[in-house]
């Protein structure tokens, strides 16, 4: 039975199979955005398996339909309950700025309308009811939500991660009032306190939903429609939902599309023996860095996507606007930008002759020589040198630059806009990227794996076996997962061996009832009294093992802790994770053929897929790939591991 991973991108969409044996075949195709479920089963019918679907065992599938969705403010009209005199917590959010030193930026406007948030005449206080929901008020805002027809309805009440009984009342009555109109209640979804970020991911939930559900829908439909046993959709924790879970849980997967990566990319680092790992995945239209140490990725109990707060678990990422197609301009002040702006998929770069005008990063790259027009990139697209030429000329004019000076330029700002995004997610978080190893992937980040290595001080890199379909090696290896949290604001020192398994009981039977089977870990999320953020760690068998973890986490990731002072634990989580498939990566000759001497690849260019396993390089080397087109530079070295990854260190 073969398990299918498909990730699809702005520019390709990439699919791996992991077939019997842990073997590993790779299909790559452009990407359809008037409606990416056209490429992915063109991935699936190219593979050869479309007629014959029966031999598919699992489909496992990351998509950006919620992150573009939120990004492109495409989501469903809803109405927002939230008690009376708070519906105004959309826009006064936490009443800090959008940008520190920046006065005229502003944050991102709600995804609800201002008429369309509705005040509940309600209050749950710390002890209790202090203004009982009565039947006529709940009649009157059914009656008032009904008569605007929303596609979608968020309902979030004061103090309703404590005691949610009028949240119940009310979510009950809207689902008999508006059959087949999502209802979302914040208890049911982040039953954690903050009002203001239980509000926000109510309303992402809300607004996603609709569209993100008959989009899984439709999907798993064809799948079975093919045989396909098993359809799973990639989370932003790292895990994969089943489709039904996928649909509950919209907002869940406001990351699902580049979390595939770093999943990819632990399991390379782990089959080469290398556990902590800064990684850069370029595609062709961002890039996105992520971390992991000690094998695991680094997970945030809460983030944003576009500016809105999302409060669910997400692996670590920095996305910036530093693509293949990211496209070259010149602003008003004369100087060379690069993105955020992407010529896409359709028309692409100029030197793809499908109609585009813009100099890209690509076009940079062929016009300098690092890409061969004579090798076509992947799904057989052949490049037009003079095209590249053409576009950054016009660039280059605007710039005051020649040509070349133009296209290393552009290279040059695309180099320092990933660089920024792996600070982000080590430096500024008190990890020494010079202790770790740079894995970069996607379709370009092999071509600059050693500037950016250089840019961040680290001498050791590699890039992984199918670079430009890492992404979707990793879906097709994920594990099942599903993580389930509640408030607990306890003290740590308050709560011995019996009170962790009374606090956890909850939440543990709930995940097994969703995972039957799955291995459950805790988490808690700890602080310091007075703190405004918590650190998650793994929850100690007591209190008193647990404030240890959480001093040792703090300390780490702040440079200081005081075991002195009481810790508290805010909220708890549990994680139920499934089994991961097997996958065994092999290089060209086999491991069988491990330790003897491979051939030795100094300078020009040499084909990426063909190299052996042992095979030495030495820079400066292009190396051409079916995927991916990688670069050496000058003072680098590389061997050929039997996984077929090339590990790479500074001489």
């Amino acid at each position: 039975m073969t398990r299918l991973g498909v990730d699809i991108g702005g520019t390709f969409t990439d699919l791996v199979a992991l077939e019997p044996g842990g073997g590993v075949r790779v299909v790559k195709v452009p990407s359809t955005p008037e409606d990416s479920a056209v490429g992915l089963w063109r991935a699936v019918d190219r593979l050869g398996e479309g007629s014959a679907a029966g031999t598919i065992d699992a489909l496992i599938h990351g998509t950006t339909v919620a992150t573009n969705a939120l990004l492109e403010r495409r989501g469903a009209g809803l109405a927002l309950l939230i008690t009376a005199g708070f519906e105004d917590l959309p826009w006064l959010r936490r009443q800090d700025r959008a940008a520190l030193y920046d006065l005229a930026r502003d944050h991102p406007p709600p995804l609800v309308e201002r008429q369309s948030v509705i005040g509940v005449a309600e209050r749950i206080g710390a002890g209790g009811v202090v203004r009982a929901l009565v039947p006529a008020e709940i009649e009157r805002v059914v009656r008032e939500v009904a008569a605007r027809r929303p596609a979608a309805v968020a309902l979030c009440l004061l103090f309703s991660f404590a005691d949610p009984r009028h949240e119940r009342l009310l979510a009950a009555a809207l689902r008999e009032a508006l059959p087949g109109t999502p209802v979302v209640a914040s208890h049911e979804l982040l039953p954690v306190f903050r009002e203001y970020e239980r509000a926000s991911t109510t309303t992402v939930e809300a607004y996603l939903r609709p569209l993100v559900g008959a989009y899984i829908e439709r999907v798993a439909g064809e799948a079975a429609r093919r045989g396909v046993p098993e359809f799973r959709v990639m989370a932003s924790h790292g895990g994969t939902l089943a489709a039904r879970q996928a649909r509950e849980r919209a907002s869940a997967l406001a990351l699902s599309g580049p979390v595939g990566g770093v999943e990819g990319a632990r399991l390379v680092g782990t089959q080469v023996g290398r556990h902590d790992l800064l990684t850069i995945d370029m595609g062709g239209t961002s890039a996105d860095a992520s971390i992991i140490l000690g094998g695991e990725p680094l997970v945030q109990s809460a983030g944003d996507v576009g500016g809105i707060p999302v409060a669910l678990p997400h692996v670590l990422i920095e996305t910036v606007g530093a693509g293949g197609g990211s496209i070259a301009w010149v602003d008003q002040g004369g100087a060379l930008r690069v993105g955020p702006q992407s010529a896409g998929a359709v028309p692409g770069p100029a030197c793809y002759g499908l109609g585009g005008h813009d100099a890209t990063v690509t076009d940079a790259a062929l016009v300098l020589g690092w890409l061969d027009a004579a090798h076509p990139l992947a799904a057989d697209l052949c490049l037009h040198a003079g095209l590249a030429r053409e576009a950054v000329a016009r660039v280059a004019q605007a710039a005051g630059l020649d040509v070349e000076r133009c296209a290393a330029g552009i290279i040059e700002i695309g180099t320092a806009t990933m660089v920024r995004a792996l600070r982000s997610v080590s430096v500024e978080r008190g990890v020494d990227p010079r202790n770790t190893s740079l894995v970069a992937f996607g379709g370009a980040g092999p071509l600059f794996v050693c500037r950016l290595a250089d840019s961040l001080g680290v001498r050791r890199a590699l890039i992984p076996p199918h670079p430009g379909a890492l992404s979707a090696l990793g879906l097709a290896a994920a594990k099942a997962r599903v993580e389930l949290t509640a408030s607990l604001h306890r003290r740590a020192a308050d709560l011995d061996e019996k009170g962790m398994q009374q606090a956890y009981a909850d939440l543990e039977m709930r995940c097994r009832a969703e995972l039957p089977g799955g291995e459950l870990r805790r988490v808690a999320e700890c602080r310091y009294p007075g703190q405004g953020y918590e650190v998650a760690v793994p929850a100690g068998t007591d209190g008193t093992a647990t404030a240890a973890a959480f001093h040792r986490a703090h300390r780490a990731r702040f440079g200081h802790a005081d075991e002195r002072r009481p810790v508290e634990i805010v909220n708890i989580r549990v994680i139920a994770a499934g089994v991961a498939a097997t996958v065994e990566l092999a290089g060209r000759g086999g491991p069988g053929e491990r330790g003897e001497p491979g051939r030795a690849v100094r300078r020009g260019r040499a084909p990426l897929d063909d190299l052996t396993v042992g095979s030495t390089l030495e820079g400066p080397l292009m190396l051409d790939g079916g995927d991916a087109t990688g670069r050496l530079e000058g003072g680098w070295r590389g061997v050929v591991h039997e996984t077929g990854a090339v590990l790479l260190q500074r001489a």
